[in-house]
């Protein structure tokens, strides 16, 4: 069993001991698979990277950004190297260090290494030098066991000459990691350094992905195993096998086949293209050109050839092909910037940074010498933990998530480095959070395969009832009739004789589930997915990108979406960081004021501030309020104070490719944000070395001595330094969250403090970041002083974060207060209206972010998913199973606490039971959010707390999880798809969303700034977030009405049709031709209310939601009004044509002549059933509908005619019967009969329907009625007054309704159910009513509703 990453490593202590001798480290002199010269020197001390100790996932995300911070502030400062070298409080160094090497290999005995084995205890070439003598245990008893331990080095520990016989086998593989276990497993990953030899032993995984299913030979088995893996296709197979045996075939086979090789051909031809493409964009990734190391040269080489442990060549701009372990780079100290976009969706870079003893192997030569092995982690999907050693020249040295380049960052503003392999392809955390691919149908597709489960149990029963009877009748009867009506040759008795009139009873009555049903879906969906692709009001023009469907299977279900799991970076926010205000000296900046001192809005202000005085700014910043700009011109001491500290206190690295062209490198855009602010108001940072600063103040350059850097992490949320101006004065600067440093300042602040709190809270409320700057001046003797202790708290061996932090906080107290800055995220366009409407329409909207919980709570209040207005915000930050489920019970117990007394003084209790209600989301009282972390998360999606956390986060308005990794964004959509049995939707536009888009009933991309990973693993794609409105409330709405009542009507024009089946002609082409695209026409263009009512309404969306339009009970009504249709089609030309006779009185009745009138009757009836249903009138339907009609004769007059009768004597033999008797008024009186006998009911109960319980899409036409003609009333008004005049009041008057309605959700609702002359009822009820009786039918046994009580 693989050893989780996150395990803490521990070893026993060992005594210290020299190198080994040439004697036991093999012919080469190396003793940990170096190969280096005997006795080369020991490398220099590297920094030894932090090791976390807490094993949640998501929590190492967070304290990413402490370690990149501390490897910046170690590189800028030499004295800051020791602040990286983080251990867990309470363990020794060496403990640190060697415990991955031995908990990874449990099953060690002590004894000798076996030949053959590989390892850096016995020498590199060990495994093929027999003569190696390993470290036994005669050895290692020789050693006293109390030896103290050496003193530890940084990053480097001596191997030991002889160590215990217990460890004497760490260094060597074990037997099953020689290849991968047949079980899948990988115990550890070890890799050598340009020795492909060596590496190929262990079977690694190649570099070549594959996303597609299929390829030539494979394509037409396993595609058509997949397609008859369909009920209805198998069963469609089945009758095509019953209808080629003659002794019970009633039909041709060709009524079966040719729709049956349709079907498979239009969609194995739609997977063969999705397939195709899938194939294209991984041959266009595994293609890719990669420069590699082999024999000392470095030669391009395709992405799929790459290897572990080859050394590539990666340049700017580059994508990384593989997990690489850096070993140097174009910056000094071995520094890289990356961008983890398509792994985390951030697009700040980051930094990471090779450890020292490869930092210099800068050049080809010296890295084709190099030969060490890196034993690590086997592969996993932890994107922020890595843990492993490198063992070279005679010394290990630990590896960390710092040290490593994965697959899918990009390179920037480096210009080169080297990397060594350490996982490919399927093996990289980026395919490990991939996720796998999964075939995706919707709950109408589920739907239809059970129902036809049971038309198919339908038809048996109806077969076995008739072969009973035809049994009957032929030995009663029939027997009677040998001499005219003899049986077959094979058939002996009645008994037999009823035994294949079964079968072809069963062929006979499949027309109630024709073939062509599945082409005609197929064809609305594939109509469906044009209209989204065709959607001007869905184009992008700025980046002129369209809405595209890339999956044909699901549009219907864009119209049941329930919960909506959606990134924040790059999805809901530009990820662009805008200075928006400050408060400087209690005086706040950034608001413009006109001449009454009103607050003006953006689109009102003027010019903005012009910083023409400044050749160094930065041309895209823009603030309006000009009185900053002045404060600082006049040269005010708290403002020039102010933007020092902003040019000063950071980690932002400077480039300037050409003289005055300044580009900042910052790790996050809140720091770019708030030094390109200094920049431009004249405190410019314009370079940095390890120990200076330089700012150009008002044009003066000035150099900063960089004394100390206090980093920020996410425990003290803070950041400061310390540094020294010219004239010698010592100064801190901090910058933090108001929460923790408005507690360090001094007491004399206190009337400033108050002050700047207002300005803060005004901030805040604006949904803006906010920052509090403080600074301290500090004396040298002090400062001596407080170096030193620092110093001893960065050296000690225990409790050394600890230590740091004790020291830190003593200085960072005693503040004075300068002021606070506040930051605007900028959303994207639309998206808090695009929120507030869709939670209108009962869409309820969860943010998974893998950003930190401050800047995605922002975000949350910018979107409008949290406001001031909420009950309570319940944050939970737990670190163990104990203190998650606590708060968690906790947040349940306020809710409903303050939802004992809710109506008529009935308790929590009395109103559930009394309202049948199911879950606490129906009864608590007040609006409440959920903000829960990555590492809490871990905890609560655990078998034993996942339902206590669904239903505590399902009783809350907004849910926001923090810090989530790829992997808990699918776990968390698993966890509602599988309990709240809702349809989900999951929107991002980075790699790290892929699992969860993957995972959702439905998943979206973003074409945005992250790559297009997202978009390729997606079913739908657009470029703004504003634009998931109108796919879910138009094309979604609209889809799934269409397919509804496409669907309703379809069964019941089969059932209608069961009773009049007397020619195979007219069995063949009553659904191919007669009725096919009359229904098609429904499918594809229908709509209930215009695209901007469904907009204005949302509460249409909730009928899809519910599932009314089409489940078990509305395909029942079908059947029984088709039944209905059909018992009445049969009886009422018979009862007639009992009587009646022809002109010249003869009897009219007989066979062909009632197949003809009753054939016709149906097409009449279903035609006029179709112009019914339809509610949306297009050209095409009328064309389709009486041109059915129309085709209809003219093939019946066609197939009674003396031409084909010359033709075709044997097959139509009734000539002149058609004309014969549609030329007769008795037929025709017969059909109209028979007309209005199936229509009439019909007709009156919908009319009785809209009247008494109207739907609320029938008031919203009703009410466009209305409208429509009080506009063409006021039209003529107009015209007789203003004749000359052409200006539209309706365009004017809906724009100021719409906008009213975002602006303010209490209107949006009451203007969806209070419209005109429908006030007096409640347009709502019915959904209502029929939401509390599915939530009835959901809390009965086996009951699985989405809103079921959950039971931890």
């Amino acid at each position: 069993m693989a050893a989780p990453a996150s395990r803490s490593l521990i070893l026993p202590k060992t005594p210290s001991r020299p190198p080994p001798s040439p004697a036991t480290s093999g012919e080469r002199g190396c003793s940990w698979g170096g190969g280096s010269p005997r006795g080369a020197e020991p490398s220099a001390p590297s920094p030894s990277p932090r090791h976390g100790q807490d094993g949640a996932a998501g929590a190492g995300a967070e304290r990413g950004a402490l370690r990149v911070s501390h490897g910046i502030a170690g590189t800028l400062l030499g004295e800051m190297a020791l602040c990286a070298k983080k251990r867990p409080p309470g363990k020794r160094q060496e403990e640190v260090e060697i415990h991955a090497t031995i908990e990874r290999w449990p099953g060690l005995q002590a004894g000798r290494a076996p030949e053959g084995r590989g390892s850096p205890l016995s020498g590199r070439n060990s495994c093929a030098s027999p003569g190696v003598r390993p470290i036994g245990a005669a050895e290692a008893k020789d050693r006293p066991t109390d030896t103290p331990p050496a003193p530890a080095q940084t990053g480097i520990m001596t191997v030991p000459k002889e160590i215990p016989e217990k460890w004497a086998r760490a260094g060597a593989p074990p037997s099953w990691s020689r290849k991968k276990p047949s079980w899948g497993t990988e115990e550890e990953r070890r890799a050598r350094a340009n020795d492909r030899e060596y590496n190929e032993k262990f079977q690694y995984a190649s570099n070549c992905i594959k996303t597609s299913k299929y390829n030539i030979l494979t394509f037409l088995p396993v595609n058509l195993f997949e397609q008859f893996q369909e009920v209805a296709n198998t069963y469609f197979l089945f009758l095509l096998i019953l209808q080629l045996i003659p002794q019970i075939s009633s039909l041709s086979w060709f009524t079966t086949i040719v729709p049956l090789v349709l079907v498979l051909t239009i969609t194995a031809v739609k997977d063969a293209t999705d397939d195709y493409f899938r194939h294209k964009s991984d041959n266009q990734v595994n293609n890719r050109q990669s420069q590699v190391l082999i024999d000392g040269i470095l030669q391009q080489e395709q992405w799929m050839n790459v290897c572990v442990g080859d050394i590539i060549k990666l340049e700017n701009n580059q994508f990384v092909a593989a997990d690489l372990l850096l070993l140097s780079s174009s910056e000094p100290h071995g520094l890289c910037y990356i961008e983890t976009a398509e792994l985390d969706g951030e697009t700040n870079m980051k930094v990471r940074q090779a450890i020292p003893v490869t930092s210099q192997l800068g050049d080809i030569s010296k890295l084709a010498k190099f030969d060490g092995e890196v034993i690590c982690e086997p592969p996993n999907n932890k994107l922020d933990k890595f843990g492993g050693t490198l063992y070279w020249k005679e010394n290990k040295f630990s590896l960390s998530n710092q040290n490593m380049l994965l697959r899918g960052c990009v390179l920037r503003n480096t210009e080169w480095c080297f990397g060594l392999v350490i996982f490919a392809g399927p093996d990289t955390k980026l395919m490990q959070n991939s996720g796998r691919t999964k075939f995706k149908r919707t709950s109408i597709d589920r739907l239809m395969n059970t129902l036809v489960l049971w038309i198919f149990g339908f038809l048996v029963c109806m077969g076995v009832i008739l072969a009973i009877g035809n049994a009957i009748w032929e030995h009663e009867v029939g027997t009677r009739f040998q001499v005219y009506l003899p049986w077959d040759e094979a058939v002996d008795s009645a008994f037999f004789s009823g035994f294949l009139s079964f079968w072809s009873y069963i062929i006979i009555l499949n027309t109630v589930v024709p073939i062509s049903l599945y082409v005609s879906v197929e064809v609305i969906r594939l109509g469906h997915s044009y209209f989204i692709n065709w959607d001007k009001k869905m184009f992008c023009v700025k980046k002129r990108t369209p809405a595209e469907a890339r999956t044909t299977t699901l549009n219907e279900e864009l119209g049941q979406v329930e919960y909506i799991f959606s990134d924040k970076t790059g999805t809901l926010t530009q990820n662009i960081m805008v200075f928006s205000k400050c408060s400087i000296n209690g005086r706040s900046y950034g608001d413009v004021f006109d001449v009454l001192g009103h607050k003006a809005e953006l689109g009102e202000r003027p010019e903005p501030v012009n910083f023409s005085f400044n050749p160094l700014a930065d041309k895209k910043f823009l603030f309006w309020d000009t009185t900053l700009l002045e404060a600082v011109k006049i040269g005010d001491p708290h403002t020039h104070e102010f933007f020092r500290l902003l040019s000063l206190c950071h980690t932002v690295m400077s480039e300037e490719k050409n003289e005055g062209e300044l580009y900042y490198k910052a790790q996050s855009p809140d720091e770019g944000a708030l030094v390109t602010a200094a920049r431009n108001f004249g405190f410019v940072f314009r370079s940095r070395t390890p120990k200076t600063i330089t700012v150009h103040e008002m044009g003066t350059a000035i150099t900063y001595q960089l004394l100390a850097i206090l980093d920020f992490n996410n425990i003290r949320k803070r950041m400061s330094v310390i540094v020294r101006n010219p004239e010698g004065k010592i100064r801190l600067y901090c910058k933090g969250a108001d929460t923790i440093l408005l507690d360090r300042l001094h007491h004399s602040t206190q009337e400033l403090l108050n002050t700047t709190t207002d300005h803060l809270n005004e901030y805040a409320g604006e949904g803006l970041r906010t920052l509090v700057l403080a600074y301290k001046d500090l004396d040298e003797e002090y400062y001596e002083e407080w170096a030193e202790r620092r110093l001893q708290a960065s050296l000690a061996q225990d409790s050394r974060e600890d230590r740091l932090a004790s020291v830190y906080e003593e200085v960072e107290s005693n503040m004075m207060l300068l002021g606070a800055t506040a930051i605007e995220d900028k959303l994207q366009q639309g998206v808090p209206e695009t929120i507030a409407l869709l939670t209108l329409a009962n869409i309820k909207i969860w943010v998974l972010t893998g950003d930190k919980q401050e800047t995605a709570v922002n975000i949350g209040y910018s979107c409008k998913m949290l406001t001031d207005d909420m009950t309570e915000v319940f944050i939970v930050t737990g670190h163990t199973v104990l203190e998650v489920r606590e708060e968690l019970r906790k947040a349940r117990e306020k809710m409903m606490d303050s939802s004992r007394a809710v109506g008529n003084g009935l308790t929590y209790q009395e109103k559930l039971s009394s309202s049948k209600l199911t879950s606490v989301l129906e009864a608590v009282a007040g609006e409440y959010a959920l903000v829960i972390n990555g590492h809490s998360l871990a905890h609560a999606l655990e078998a034993d707390m996942e339902l206590e956390f669904l239903e505590t986060a399902c009783a809350c308005k907004a849910v926001i999880c923090c810090r989530v990794t790829p992997l808990q964004k699918a776990q968390v959509v698993e966890l509602v798809k599988k309990y709240k049995k809702a349809v989900t939707l999951a929107i991002g536009d980075g790699a790290n969303d892929v699992s969860m888009i993957k995972t959702a009933h439905i998943g979206v991309g973003i074409s945005g700034q992250e790559g297009i990973q997202a978009v390729l693993a997606s079913d739908y794609s657009f470029s703004q977030f504003k634009f998931l409105q109108r796919l879910l409330l138009v094309h979604g709405r609209w889809s799934y009405l269409r397919m509804c009542k496409f669907l309703c009507y379809f069964f019941y024009k089969n059932f209608a049709f069961t009773m009049t089946v007397y020619d195979q002609y007219f069995i063949t082409l009553y659904n191919i031709v007669y009725t096919s695209l009359p229904v098609l026409a429904m499918g594809v263009f229908d709509q209930d209310v215009p695209e901007q009512r469904s907009m204005e309404h949302p509460k249409l969306y909730e009928p899809g939601q519910l599932n009314l339009l089409f489940n078990k009970r509305e395909f029942f009504i079908c059947i029984a009004q088709g039944i209905y249709t059909s018992v009445l089609m049969f009886f009422v030309p018979y009862g007639v044509f009992a009587e009646a006779t022809r002109d010249d009185g003869t009897q009219l009745a007989d066979y062909q002549s009632f197949a003809v009138t009753v054939a016709t009757s149906l097409v009449i009836v279903v035609s006029v059933q179709i112009g019914l249903d339809t509610g949306y009138w297009t050209a095409i339907n009328h064309f389709f509908i009486w041109g059915s009609l129309a085709v209809y004769f003219a093939i019946l007059f066609a197939m009674h005619s003396d031409g084909l009768f010359d033709m075709f004597p044997n097959q139509f033999r009734f000539v002149g019967n058609a004309q014969n008797t549609l030329a007769q008024p008795t037929v025709w009186l017969t059909i109209v009969l028979t007309t209005v006998v199936c229509i009439m009911p019909v007709v009156a109960f919908r009319f009785l329907k809209l009247n008494l319980k109207p739907d609320l899409s029938d008031t919203v036409r009703y009410t466009q009625l209305v409208r429509k003609k009080q506009k063409a009333q006021h039209r003529c008004l107009r015209r007789v007054g203003r004749t000359g005049s052409r200006r539209s009041g309706y365009a004017f008057s809906h724009q100021e309704g719409f906008g009213e309605l975002i602006m303010s959700g209490k209107n949006m609702r009451l203007s969806s159910l209070a419209l005109s002359s429908f006030t007096t009822r409640s347009s709502s009820s019915w959904i209502e009513s029929l939401r509390r009786k599915k939530s009835d039918s959901a809390s009965s046994p086996g009951g699985g509703g989405p809103d079921k009580p959950l039971k931890g």
